[in-house]
């Protein structure tokens, strides 16, 4: 079975050009059930280069899925046996105002658009910067 990845490495996602916010926002809860901006902002935000992209949008299925912690190793290969949509599509670059950093281990920390990291990745020659994609078509 071929295993799919969303992991980048050296690269740095900057805020979609749509992006509502001047500045990172944490995600507001709705309701009692957490989102996935909710999900993604508080695992890479409290664990800055633990996880890898893969880690959080696995994480954030599983959480949305009830999936059992024993079920965790079959279901994240069935999960990455398809393609899916990387952290560009994320809600933290495409509404919140986070650029995600994906260090050469592809370990992803985020940053305020607000900030002097956010600016230093996203003109930093050495690793590759893209931007989130659009919330909506041009």
């Amino acid at each position: 079975m071929k295993v799919h990845t969303t992991n980048y490495q050296n690269t740095f996602i900057e805020v979609a050009e749509d992006c509502p916010v001047a500045n990172g926002e944490i995600p507001p809860l709705k309701g009692t059930n957490k989102t996935i901006a909710n999900i993604e902002f508080d695992m890479i935000s409290k664990n800055p280069y633990k996880y890898s992209s893969d880690d959080v949008l696995f994480q954030v299925f599983a959480e949305k899925n009830d999936v059992t912690k024993s079920d965790y190793k079959n279901t994240r290969e069935t999960f990455f046996s398809k393609g899916q949509a990387c952290l560009r599509a994320s809600p933290l670059t495409k509404r919140y105002g986070w650029g995600i950093h994906n260090d050469e281990n592809g370990k992803i920390a985020l940053y305020g658009m607000e900030t002097s990291e956010y600016e230093k990745y996203s003109k930093d020659e050495n690793i590759k910067v893209v931007k989130a994609m659009r919330s909506s078509r041009k």
